[in-house]
């Protein structure tokens, strides 16, 4: 019988899911709510052969996957957006599963967050709850510019909700071009412009070595004073400390992030500290709908794994192939 461990499940819930019930009889499945540090995941999972991580809270370079002898098939929730090295994996004959993207998940985090933050919501609840009324003024976007970093599938969605706010958007990205630009209603201008010419800037990149970073302290220099920053791609797009003292200088007015370099963001994390600030535990994707479609497939990949098929969304199928037939020395 084949043993199962579910990673960083938070809240608790992986479980109740319905889904585990096709592998009784094949496999034991146990679920860990916290996130380790490498020495304590290796003993953790010494004897385990099938591993389920929660999207990109525990990463597998290759220095950890040698170091696991038993595991034979990582089943990602989510798509693997770089926390795996699947070259590492295939060395080791270790398959690697992927689902479907959770994208209107994230844009609709996107929206809530965004909203929260020039609307003060955060802030005036905290007021009320201590007794208070109201204590400033928020700030409408009709009128006002949206730029969009990355206008892919969710930065689509997103520069379209500016464009029925009545707001103007600019964007831009690696390989974004005017016309596609244009059929998203857009504006593609260079990076230092449209940082400099937005009110809101929304970050939709995707995470690789030529974005890691790509928002710096020159850019951020740029923003008005009365702009403000939303994140909910991924941390390391970011040099968080520069992002920070713009934020405690004021010399923006305020973000929204749901991302972090560190996750779990370390408590004495200066950003806990800001009052001009909306702060979310990467939940962009943590909705009930995205948990039955993560687990629902992933399991479908178990499932066929244990009875000796490939499963559809395998990213090394060679990594099968590699290994030897059973029974052989």
């Amino acid at each position: 019988m084949k043993r199962i461990a579910v990673l960083d499940d938070y809240q608790g819930v992986v479980l109740s899911l319905p889904y585990w019930e096709r592998l009784a009889g094949r496999a034991t499945v146990e679920a860990y709510r916290d996130t380790v540090d490498a020495d304590t995941l290796v003993r953790r999972l010494e004897r385990t052969e099938i591993v389920v991580p929660i999207r990109e809270r525990t990463r597998f370079p290759a220095s950890l996957l040698q170091r696991l002898p038993a595991l034979e098939l990582l089943a990602l929730t989510g798509k693997n957006s770089g926390h795996v090295d699947v070259d590492a994996a295939t060395a080791r004959n270790v398959l690697v599963t992927e689902t479907e993207g959770s994208g209107a998940s994230a844009v609709e985090h996107t929206l809530a967050l965004l909203l929260a933050l020039v609307r003060r919501i955060p802030q005036d609840d905290r007021v009320m709850r201590r007794g208070g009324w109201q204590t400033g003024l928020a700030t409408e976007l009709s009128g006002k510019t949206l730029g969009v970093v990355g206008l892919g599938r969710i930065g689509t969605r997103v520069a379209a909700f500016g464009t029925f706010l009545g707001m103007r958007v600019l964007a831009w990205g690696p390989t974004l071009d005017e016309r596609r630009a244009a059929a998203a209603g857009a504006r593609r201008v260079e990076l230092d412009e449209l940082f400099g010419s937005s009110d809101v800037v929304s970050v939709h990149l995707r995470l690789s070595p030529r974005t890691r970073g790509i928002v710096g302290a020159k850019q951020l220099s740029t923003m008005k004073p009365t702009a403000y920053f939303v994140n909910t791609a991924r941390g390391a797009l970011v040099d968080e400390q520069a992002l920070v003292a713009a934020l405690q200088q004021g010399r923006i007015a305020g973000a929204a992030l749901d991302v972090y370099e560190v996750e779990p963001l370390p408590q004495e994390h200066p950003l806990r500290s800001c009052e001009n600030v909306v702060l979310s535990p990467h939940m962009g994707f943590v909705t009930r709908e995205a948990y039955h479609l993560f687990f629902g497939q992933a399991v479908e990949a178990i499932d066929a794994y244990l009875q000796g098929k490939l499963p559809a969304r395998a990213l090394n199928p060679q990594a099968l192939a590699r290994r030897p037939a059973p029974g052989s020395s």
